[in-house]
């Protein structure tokens, strides 16, 4: 986990105790850190593929949601 906050990948919130305090969506990016690394994937090179995996679901969802918003604003062109 250190590994990745090194690499900028996730920053975790610290508690009043100064504990690192992670959340779901943090947890589940270091997990496919870990599986990236343990397949001999660098750190850096990993974190790399993971902001590029989280840019293309972001533009299919994105592209998702116009396809929708045309559709019903013009269903005779979906036909």
């Amino acid at each position: 986990m250190r590994a990745i906050g090194d690499a900028r990948l996730i920053t975790p919130l610290r508690s009043a105790g100064g504990h690192r305090r992670y959340s779901r969506y943090q947890l589940r990016i270091a997990a496919r850190a870990r599986e990236l690394v343990d397949h001999g994937t660098p750190i850096e090179a990993a974190c790399r593929i993971i902001v590029l995996e989280d840019r293309l679901q972001e533009a299919q969802r994105i592209n998702t949601a116009y396809r929708r918003a045309t559709e019903s604003a013009n269903p005779a062109a979906a036909a």
